[in-house]
């Protein structure tokens, strides 16, 4: 199959030609290695991965050796460079040495399948010498090869009342996943699955700490995936896992580290209502596939039998997919709006951007609303004044439909469709 453009290709492009380094990490079998090999650079590519034992070998126990011998005249992509974190401090000296020739741009374009700051060493040795992106599973206008970035359209206020597709979306949520199941749909789903939780408990979890007993890491994301699309309550979660807080918050990290799963804080910027916020994040999974595997449940039996549950599943999808646009566009914040005061009239994402200006997204497993689904965004937009910017209803309908002043019921196929 013809490779697949990725959202975050220009972003990264750009930080290639003008910034000294560029660490791209992402979950495992995310397509990061096929993005970095696939971006259009004015040069050669150099490409190691440490998936390699030979290279690995060598970039561990020579590390001055290993960078030497890297060409200055290429990009050099090393792939899964969490593995020897004993070149992180060659790369300092690398890179320090090239920025005092004036030549900015990127030498090394490094990708792994671990937060940078879930790694001290790389962190503190590339600080302010290396940016920073995260690329996600597939997301649904990826997939179908639209090219939309709906965030952006949003913000663009690219919106005209019209009529969309109807959702199937059951299939969208499963399209919008990893690379290789996504376009292979032969494969089966369980087992690829079952490999993908065994490596990552088995290698890439034993990469960020050491760990005696992986197991209990997959028990606290079974305990976490009953609580997706919801806030986050630690003590019980500690309770029906037994873990001690320690434990506990540091296998919640590690979870994290290794992108499995994510937490939105709550909104809690000064105001001219002077509200207080709730101070739990919501809890999602960076998959939403992975997350109901986890579950082990299966998405279409909920769909038609559990629309409760699947409500969450569908916000949990509503919020990658967020968050696969917004990491695409720069430094957008990403939160939820509880306030104290008004207690359930919370709105389930803000986007803004750095300038203040700010998105409220809604989410709804409905093909029909009504005006008790935009009341909260009347509390938001007054919390917030002139930085409110629009009101979004993402819904299963099919009418793109102003129903405020700046207030939008959007179909969810909106994300990566053309209206009809």
């Amino acid at each position: 199959m013809d490779y697949i453009h990725r959202m975050l290709e220009k972003f990264l492009e750009e930080d290639v030609e003008t910034r000294p380094s560029v660490y791209l990490n992402g979950m495992r079998q995310c397509g990061k290695s096929t993005l970095a090999r696939n971006i259009s650079v004015n040069r050669e590519m150099n490409y190691i991965t440490f998936d390699n034992p030979a290279s690995l070998f060598f970039a561990k126990n020579d590390p001055a050796g290993f960078i030497q011998q890297l060409p200055q005249d290429k990009l050099n992509i090393i792939d899964e460079v969490q593995l020897a974190p004993e070149l992180f401090r060659y790369f300092k000296m690398a890179i320090d040495e090239k920025r005092l020739s004036s030549r900015d741009r990127s030498l090394y374009l490094l990708t792994g399948s671990a937060n940078i700051f879930a790694l001290p060493k790389l962190a503190d040795a590339l600080v302010g010498r290396m940016s920073t992106l995260t690329l996600y599973p597939f997301s649904i206008s990826e997939i179908k090869g639209t090219g939309k970035n709906f965030v952006e359209r949003l913000f663009n206020a690219d919106l005209q009342p019209g009529k969309y597709s109807e959702a199937n979306i059951v299939d969208i949520i499963s399209d919008a996943t990893f690379p290789e199941i996504a376009i292979d749909k032969k494969k089966n789903r369980h087992l690829w699955f079952n490999d993908y939780i065994t490596t990552i408990l088995q290698r890439d979890v034993r990469t960020l700490a050491d760990i005696k007993n992986p197991d209990n890491i997959y028990q606290l994301l079974v305990s976490l995936s009953l609580r997706a699309g919801g806030l986050l309550n630690n003590t019980n979660v500690m309770k029906e896992t037994g873990l001690d807080t320690k434990t506990y918050e540091k296998y919640k990290a590690l979870c994290s580290s290794a992108f499995i799963i994510f937490e939105l804080p709550a909104w809690s910027k000064p105001n001219k209502l002077n509200k207080r916020f709730i101070k739990q994040k919501k809890l999602f999974f960076t998959d939403t596939n992975l997350l109901c595997h986890v579950m082990q449940r299966d998405m279409k039996e909920m769909y038609k039998n559990d629309k409760a549950t699947f409500g969450h599943l569908f916000e949990n999808f509503v919020a990658t997919e967020i968050m696969k646009a917004a990491k695409s566009l720069g430094s957008l914040d990403v939160s939820h709006f509880n306030p104290v005061q008004n207690q359930g009239k919370e709105v389930d994402f803000v986007i803004e951007r750095p300038n203040g200006d700010a998105i409220g997204i809604e989410v709804k497993l409905d093909g029909t609303i009504d005006a008790r689904d935009w009341a909260n965004m009347s509390v938001l937009q007054e919390t917030m004044g002139k930085r409110f910017k629009l009101g979004i209803i993402i819904y299963t309908g099919t009418d793109l439909m102003q129903v405020g002043q700046t207030i939008w019921a959007m179909p969810v196929n909106f994300l990566w469709e053309n209206r009809r």
